[in-house]
């Protein structure tokens, strides 16, 4: 996290003014209670709760391996939890069928490389799956909100090429534009910006913002500091698959939090990072 040498270290911009997340219960777009994940019944973390309200960008922040992805695909379903409750949207996530939950939540995972030649256009048009119903043909309205999305995110310029043909970076920004065209209430985004430049990331965490602004939910993982700080309303630090804290960006993500958090020397966090510090 160190700036390169004789290269002076430099303040990430500050997170975009929005309106406060509502803290009615009924603003609550994720709830999950007592939370238990692992693998194959082999429990990782226990007792987790999380609550990620309308308007609001929740981060979790954490080492390699501890634990973010797996929650993640265990709050969406895609793994079995192993005790513990997760209400989306107000409902019992275990009482949702797949399009049920697709109408709800969003997921962007970490990228990867592809097994069909779909077209750009088309991957992101399946994030409309869930709005023009299993076999209905995309309407020339689902194509707008495709092509919108790719000039929002700078990539309507790849909209014919294949998706396995474009490098990593590229196909998270398409798998983030497909999220946005589901227009679901909550967007689970696992390490949105870990394969983009910086220019790209920058892009990503203002559209992040902006989502958050018109009001909708975030739950997102990233081992950059600096964009937690950025952007999220609050954050949850995470090691071994446990929280250590969870709160208020500024007041969670001090020196002391993140040495204890990455294994790292107070004093070298503090010279490291001394934007922290100073937030």
């Amino acid at each position: 996290m160190s700036a390169a040498p004789g290269r002076p270290e430099q303040a990430p911009p500050q997170r975009a003014a929005r309106r406060d997340p509502v803290s009615a219960p009924d603003s609550v777009q994720l709830a999950v209670r007592g939370l238990a994940f692992g693998h194959h019944g082999r429990v990782l973390g226990a007792d987790l709760d999380i609550d990620v309200h309308t308007g609001e960008v929740l981060c979790l922040l954490g080492p390699n391996g501890c634990g973010k992805t797996t929650l993640f695909r265990t709050v969406l379903g895609l793994i079995p939890s192993l005790g513990g409750s997760v209400a989306i949207g107000g409902a019992d996530a275990r009482q949702l069928t797949r399009s049920e939950m697709a109408q709800h939540v969003a997921y962007v995972p970490q990228a990867h490389t592809g097994v069909f030649a779909y077209r750009v256009e088309d991957v992101v048009l399946m994030g409309r799956a869930v709005r023009v119903g299993l076999f209905a043909m995309p309407t020339a309205h689902d194509r707008e909100q495709a092509l919108q999305a790719l000039q929002r995110l700078g990539i309507a310029h790849l909209r014919e090429r294949r998706y396995t043909e474009i490098s990593g970076g590229e196909r998270q920004l398409v798998l983030i534009a497909r999220a946005l065209v589901q227009e679901a209430p909550l967007i689970v985004m696992d390490e949105p910006t870990a394969s983009l430049d910086f220019g790209n990331q920058r892009n990503v965490l203002r559209e992040i913002a902006g989502l958050a602004g018109r009001g909708i939910a975030i739950l997102m993982s990233t081992h950059q500091p600096e964009h937690a700080l950025r952007i999220a309303d609050r954050i949850a630090l995470m090691k071994s698959a446990q929280l250590l804290a969870v709160g208020p960006t500024r007041d969670v993500m001090t020196p002391r939090a993140l040495a204890q958090l990455y294994g790292i020397d107070e004093p070298e966090i503090a010279r490291s990072v001394p934007w922290i510090a100073a937030a």
